[in-house]
């Protein structure tokens, strides 16, 4: 009977050891099971209404034109990217994510890129990507040829209007990332940044919303940076970092919004109380006042040393945490009672650390000087 059981064991104890956790074979064979979610086809709708089957997650990645390699960065996709637009190569001070993301400069080039080209379809092909992502360079039509004829699915997304009456960023820009998420396979990630996002949004606009509107100063923001650096003259109504905390910006009563050239008389019949200017047009701004210091000293707002700087925020489209940063220290400056707690360097930089990995205060130090009170003429 002995001699039975030892045969019996004998010829089980292979089974026992593959079914096992110590075993060789066993060890072996969970070694090939994925760690990843298997890929699943699944029907995507992009942001211009087009229908795009896709493999999701994806592993590969390209982002093309204004703003797209920006959203991937945030939804923590920075590592899939197999190449990126010439254009984000270049030297690109105040380009939030590139500072955060150097390496980037490094991958293939899919293309020159900008507002204005067209996609380079060999490029593309050439990187090998699963998916294209793009923005504010092709719209419905143009997507459904390109991804007819390279065989790439190609998602379009949007930042939506950035300026409008009652908030800086739409429903579109938070679909966005939210797409981006599931493509790649950063869902909880995406959600995380567009919780974060509404979050800022909600607290600046909570901070002021009970401040009278005849207790608020007149603000004006000049040198605003838009496709380059420009003079004192050019503004924006319905600027952003100013329409998160209401602000009184006296540019508003024309009616109009986005980026526009004002009369420098105009300037002087608003006499705004409080004057920011874009660090990017500061010098042409110091260089002007030079030229005509009359102007800048009948200001209010100068004679009174309230002209404080912006960081800009229009690069390749908008640096949204950098928008968020400029919008925590004009509220400093307008509303020192509702922002006594907020630290404007730290929660730069909590921003930056958040949406990018990084913090990148010092950089802006570097590039514009960073957030502080400015002396015309000095």
């Amino acid at each position: 009977m002995r001699k039975v059981m030892a045969l019996l064991l004998a010829l089980l104890m292979p089974a026992l050891l593959l079914s096992g956790c110590g075993g060789t074979a066993g060890t072996k064979e969970a070694r090939t099971v994925p760690t990843v979610a298997k890929a699943q086809k699944q029907k995507i709708t992009d942001l211009v209404g087009r229908e795009v089957e896709i493999e999701v997650p994806v592993q590969k990645v390209v982002a093309i034109g204004p703003g797209a390699l920006r959203l991937v960065t945030y939804a923590e996709g920075a590592s899939m990217v197999v190449g990126i637009e010439e254009i984000e190569k270049k030297p690109s001070p105040g380009r939030s994510y590139m500072l955060a993301y150097p390496d980037l400069k490094k991958l293939p080039s899919i293309g020159q890129g900008g507002p204005d080209t067209a996609p380079n379809e060999e490029s593309l092909v050439g990187v090998k990507p699963d998916v294209i992502f793009v923005c504010n360079l092709v719209d419905k039509e143009k997507a459904n040829q390109l991804q007819a004829k390279i065989g790439i699915p190609v998602v379009v997304l949007s930042y939506g209007d950035v300026t409008s009456a009652t908030t800086s960023f739409n429903e579109n820009l938070y679909r966005s990332l939210s797409m981006i998420g599931t493509i790649i396979g950063k869902e909880k990630r995406a959600q995380d940044v567009v919780a974060y996002l509404r979050q800022n949004e909600k607290d600046l606009a909570e901070r002021t919303k009970d401040v009278p509107a005849g207790d608020k100063a007149k603000v004006y923001v000049g040198a605003v940076s838009s496709k380059g650096a420009h003079g004192i003259e050019y503004t924006q109504a319905k600027y952003p970092p100013l329409v998160f905390i209401g602000a009184k910006n006296v540019v508003d009563e024309t009616g109009k919004s986005g980026s526009l050239m004002i009369d420098k008389e105009k300037l002087i019949s608003w006499d705004p109380d409080i004057l920011f200017l874009d660090a990017g047009g500061y010098a042409l701004v110091t260089d002007d006042f030079k030229k005509n210091p009359a102007f800048y000293q009948s200001l209010s707002a100068v004679k009174k040393g309230q002209v404080y700087s912006q960081i800009p925020y229009n690069n390749y489209t908008t640096n949204i945490e950098t928008a968020f940063a400029d919008s925590y220290y004009a509220g400093k400056i307008i509303f020192p009672q509702q922002f006594q707690d907020i630290d404007p360097i730290k929660k730069s930089d909590e921003l930056y650390q958040f949406l990018l990995g990084k913090p990148l205060y010092a950089e802006m130090v570097r590039d514009y000087g960073g957030f502080k009170k400015l002396e015309l003429g000095r």
